[in-house]
């Protein structure tokens, strides 16, 4: 995931390029001929153009800019900077709706799925084919949490990402531990210790406005392993006594997603206005 982009000089249109090679001079036969050629090409590109109107034919038309030809590239255009912000302000996100600030710790490069996701998650995403993953962690103020939030990008249309949604929600796919995903620990920082076993609390989250899947897991920054891992929204329960709902890791992983989901619509909205 590269960050921006040098800036280079403009290519030379290519028609600036091309030399031009002398036309030899026609005979009356052919240039009747060609004139004719001309006319009936002109008739048949103006009836169809006129087909095209009276019947609406989009294909006449270019293809328009939406969020999901935008988001496609985004894994390898846009700065890392702007998917995954070095701060997050969580303002009411914690428990109680206490404030929240999240700050970046790590982040990965672009890469598979596979080395991602654990491979059941892989094996249920096939039916909108994952393409790329990025990835970053991030710690609370206190450093006591830590967070890993990801961005799936698939190359699945609005159809086949409706109905992956549809799928998580009817069969309670985001609610099983089978399913969770991966944590990027780190080196020299308080996320060197979280791996697998020290995973809390999650959350998974299919987009159907682009064609990304957006997750995170939680967990304690002191390593500890952690036998009961709990869905976020469970966590997050009133009344919920499981060590990651008091601690509150729960509403780590929904608040960091949800402010990494709303920074990708950002960027992918902005990508598609049409310019004034």
């Amino acid at each position: 995931m590269p960050g921006p982009r040098s800036w280079a000089p403009p290519e030379t249109p290519a028609e600036m390029t091309t030399r031009l090679r002398p036309v030899p001079t026609r005979r009356p036969a052919r240039t009747i001929g060609a004139l004719a050629g001309v006319v009936l090409g002109l008739g048949l590109i103006g009836g169809a153009a006129t087909g095209s109107w009276l019947t609406g034919d989009s294909r006449a038309e270019p293809t328009a800019r939406t969020g999901y030809t935008e988001a496609r590239t985004l894994w390898h255009s846009v700065p890392v900077d702007t998917l995954f912000p070095r701060t997050l302000k969580g303002d009411g996100a914690g428990p109680g709706a206490a404030d929240r600030v999240w700050t970046r710790i790590a982040v990965a490069p672009d890469g598979g799925c596979a080395p991602a996701l654990d491979p059941l998650l892989v094996k249920t995403l096939q039916s909108v084919g994952c393409v790329r993953v990025l990835r970053a962690t991030y710690t609370d103020a206190t450093a006591t949490s830590v967070t890993t939030v990801g961005m799936i990008f698939t190359e699945a249309d609005s159809d086949a990402m409706r109905a992956l949604r549809s799928r998580f929600t009817s069969q309670g796919l985001d609610e099983r531990p089978d399913l969770m995903p991966r944590t990027l620990p780190a080196k020299g920082t308080v996320a060197a210790g979280f791996g697998n076993g020290q995973r809390a609390s999650w959350t998974v989250s299919v987009l159907t406005e682009e064609p990304v899947v957006v997750y995170a897991v939680s967990g304690f920054a002191d390593g500890r392993t952690v036998t009961d891992p709990q869905p976020a929204d469970e966590a997050k329960a009133e009344g919920a006594t499981s060590a990651p709902a008091q601690a509150g890791l729960g509403h780590e992983a929904t608040g960091i997603a949800e402010r990494i989901e709303r920074g990708l619509r950002k960027t992918v909205s902005t990508a598609t206005e049409k310019p004034e």
